[in-house]
């Protein structure tokens, strides 16, 4: 069976200095993958290899079977690859309509299937119900995380990267996203979750993989959560808790 995305060996780093080593990893179609470790263990690198925002050193990176690994960024896009970042990126002087239309048009250019309409996000996340005219930089960072993970929604991707989502948020926010990934799930959306909250990797994720230092250093199975959030050592040592 061809993975959703296979992450082969992968080495890469920021011009001289070497961040990732040998980092293997893969999600299935219609699975929920966790990264998870301390502040520094390499998260975000990884997502900006796989988005394509970092060259390669060494390995491969394919999805469905196919290498995406020397694409640029918007190529990967038109792969179905969907990524919220940590900075969201969003055109913040613009209104909330205006920046899931830009993405809208940008997904209507892949030659598949609709996935999700402008309506299915606002369904999504009510709140932009009375806010589609309001400027992003308006809004408060709850808001703005729901509006980029719909504006990545739009691209018509198969799987969604979300970079460290928890990040600054309230609780009530951080419930209404994982209620919201339950719904993408349910609809068979591929998810690879950056996270350092291990709680709430679990919740949403099937498995995951713990980085420390650049490297994979477990793989954690389904059954195996209540095991690792109960052992003080592995916590202390890699996740920083």
């Amino acid at each position: 069976m061809n993975m959703k995305l296979q992450v082969a060996g992968i080495d890469t780093g920021y011009g001289r200095i070497p961040v990732l080593h040998g980092v293997s990893m893969c999600v299935a179609p219609h699975e929920a993958v966790a990264i998870i470790g301390a502040n520094g263990a390499g998260k975000s690198t990884l997502v900006r290899a796989v988005c394509g925002l970092l060259p390669l050193g060494a390995g491969s990176i394919t999805k469905d079977g196919r290498e995406i690994g020397a694409m640029p960024a918007h190529q990967r896009v038109q792969q179905g690859l969907g990524v919220v970042l940590e900075n969201r990126n969003l055109f913040g002087e613009l209104s909330v309509l205006t920046n899931l239309q830009a993405a809208q048009h940008q997904g209507a250019r892949r030659q598949v299937a609709r996935r999700f309409s402008l309506d299915d996000v606002i369904e999504l996340f009510p709140f932009m119900h009375g806010r589609l005219d309001s400027a992003v930089e308006l809004l408060s960072g709850g808001e703005q995380q729901m509006v980029a993970i719909a504006r990545a929604l739009l691209l018509q991707p198969d799987l969604l990267v979300m970079d460290e989502p928890s990040t600054g948020l309230a609780p009530k926010v951080l419930r209404h996203i994982v209620e919201a990934t339950a719904k993408l799930r349910e609809r068979g959306l591929a998810i690879l979750l950056i996270e350092q909250n291990v709680a709430l990797a679990a919740e949403i994720a099937d498995r995951a993989y713990v980085m420390s230092l650049g490297r994979v250093v477990q793989e954690i199975q389904p059954h195996e959560w209540g095991r690792i959030m109960e052992n003080e050592d592995l916590m202390r040592a890699y996740l920083g808790a």
